[in-house]
């Protein structure tokens, strides 16, 4: 799944209307009616509404079972090491500021790790004390949103 910094992915942007969403996708699995929307899309999506319930925020997870994952402009972005994802994403001349669990980039997505998944579940010869953070999710919203956190 594709992001658009600022803007969401294709199934919900800010600004679109929850009925629309919906129409695009189906009812949501958890959350119907409440400010956060979990819908069961590959990869799952949870998406924030305003009390106008229009699309506020967009949260896409990773997979990690080799089904999809999130991308933007031929970069991995989830189930990946997030730092390799922030090297890659400077090298195009992306910018970001850290955040407690991970990157806040300045084109308006986030990128960040929970800590629920280590270092072995991508390199199976890490050692098990390995502290490299594993990206598991991006976060899609205009960068405002990310500087009031």
């Amino acid at each position: 799944m594709e992001i658009i910094p600022g803007v969401g992915v294709s199934l919900a942007k800010i600004g679109d209307r929850r009925e629309d969403v919906e129409e695009r996708i189906g009812g949501p699995v958890h959350g119907p009616g409440g400010r956060k929307a979990v819908y069961d899309t590959t990869p799952g999506i949870v998406v924030g509404y305003t009390p106008a319930n229009t699309v506020e925020v967009v949260e896409i997870g990773y997979s990690g079972d080799g089904r999809e994952e999130v991308f933007f402009q031929g970069v991995q972005l989830t189930f990946r090491f997030l730092d390799d994802v922030v090297a890659d994403l400077t090298a195009k001349g992306y910018t970001s500021a850290p955040s407690d669990i991970g990157f806040n980039f300045h084109a308006g997505f986030a990128v960040w790790s929970m800590g629920s998944r280590t270092a072995q579940d991508l390199d199976p010869d890490a050692a098990e004390d390995d502290e490299r953070a594993v990206a598991e999710g991006v976060t899609v919203a205009p960068y405002a949103l990310f500087a009031q956190s």
